[in-house]
């Protein structure tokens, strides 16, 4: 007697449970690999960000709007642009990070139903499985007992029944707040991932009006003679005094890397051009001062037709021994490349390298812009060999050619 009724209610029950385990099993979502806290990490970043703007808003207003202090608006604007940047790049990481938030969190709301319909389905099975059993309910089984001991083991087995049955219904109810709850987390992710990408269209609208505000700053600076000589003069200084620390930076830099053995030499004399563009809008050497600020013997060349956006490539490898901003450069690189040998980079809206770090030939080490003294987005690049400026577009093992070949001169075409 006791083996038949093992057999006909506990052993249900118990391929019921281990049913349910093995689907809860297979159906458990895998680990999460952004959670709401990478998210909230990334706003706080924001918010620092935004602390930022205030403060340069705050200097901006401190400054009369004249020509007298134009220079140190543009420094500021400049510095403002960079913020907005960073933040409109927050904003995208925000955006990235909330659709993989919400694939994941879709994927668990997938899982869950689908636990939730297998398990119903089994729990249906088991009613049924009952059912076809005739008209054996727990309490017939009860009063078939031969003996007070036989009752005891009859209600012992029909408890773990009960329990198993209960335990299926508490399961259900369970995974059904659990499905509320996932639908809810979902919509919401939705919506601040919307509020973010509300948000960062609004930033791109203000960075377009800052660079506008950017560029009429320069435009007042021309609009003045004594203001630009003065800015010519200041700019130049600037740039002799880099000049200068670059080549002390390089000094040091060979000096290390001889001290500890290595070769500070990388590709001799193998350039490639540093952004996508060919178009050379200034040559290095006498020119007509472009927009009235620009120098009068550039130092450089100018590569034009490249937006904000394009990225600017290592010309060779070396090691980055400068990252930062100057009224001149705006945002520039140094990269160092052995001894006498640099490459600068200028003009950048923002810079991806930091000091120190060893760039390949071709690596991404910043992105195009209007920074500093400039009259429009554009890449200032410089080369230095043997302590000495040259132009790479006539220098060279052949000097018709040159390092960087297949430009256009603006005026060309």
């Amino acid at each position: 007697m006791r083996e038949r009724i093992v057999k006909r209610f506990l052993r249900p029950a118990l391929c019921l449970a281990l049913a349910v385990l093995c689907l809860a099993a297979d159906l458990s979502p895998a680990a999460a690999r952004v959670s709401q806290e990478d998210i909230d990490a990334l706003k706080g970043d924001a918010a620092d960000l935004k602390d930022q703007r205030k403060e340069l808003e705050s200097k901006l207003k401190s400054l009369a709007d004249d020509k007298s202090t134009a220079i140190e608006r543009k420094n500021i604007l400049d510095q403002q642009i960079a913020n907005t940047t960073s933040q409109i790049a927050n904003a995208e990481e925000q955006i990235a990070q909330y659709d993989q938030l919400i694939a994941q969190k879709e994927e668990e709301l997938r899982q869950a139903e689908a636990e939730e319909e297998a398990q119903y389905a089994l729990f249906c099975r088991r009613v049924r499985a009952m059912e076809e059993q005739g008209t054996i309910s727990y309490w017939s089984v009860l009063f078939k007992a031969d003996s007070f001991t036989d009752l005891l083991s009859r209600m012992d087995f029909i408890n773990e029944i009960m329990e198993a049955d209960q335990r299926v219904i508490d399961d259900l109810k369970a995974l059904q707040v659990r499905i509320d709850e996932a639908r809810t987390s979902l919509e919401g992710s939705r919506a601040e991932a919307q509020a973010v990408r509300d948000e960062l269209a609004a930033k791109k609208r203000e960075l377009d009006t800052q660079r506008a505000e950017a560029n009429k700053v320069i435009q007042q600076i021309a609009a003045a003679e004594e203001e630009t000589e003065a800015t010519l003069d200041e700019m130049e200084a600037e740039q002799k005094r880099i000049q200068q620390e670059i080549e002390r930076l390089n000094r040091e830099l060979q000096a290390q890397l001889a001290a500890e053995g290595k070769s500070s030499q990388s590709n001799p004399g193998g350039y490639i051009w540093p952004v996508n563009s060919r178009y050379i809008t200034s040559t290095m050497g006498g020119r007509s001062s472009p927009g009235g600020i620009g120098s009068t013997n550039h130092q450089g060349t100018d590569i034009g037709r490249v937006g904000y956006t394009s990225p600017i490539y290592a010309a060779k490898a070396g090691t980055v021994i400068v990252s930062q901003r100057s009224s001149s450069y705006g945002e520039y690189v140094v990269i160092s490349h052995g001894s006498g040998n640099t490459t600068l980079y200028g003009h950048m809206s923002s810079r991806k390298v930091s000091v120190g770090q060893y760039v390949n030939q071709g690596d991404v080490i910043g992105i195009t812009g209007s920074t500093g003294n400039s009259t429009g987005p554009h890449l200032h690049f410089e080369v230095v060999e043997n302590g000495r400026r040259v132009n790479p577009l006539s220098h060279g093992a052949d000097p018709k050619m040159g390092y960087l070949t297949g430009y256009t001169l603006s005026g060309t075409a």
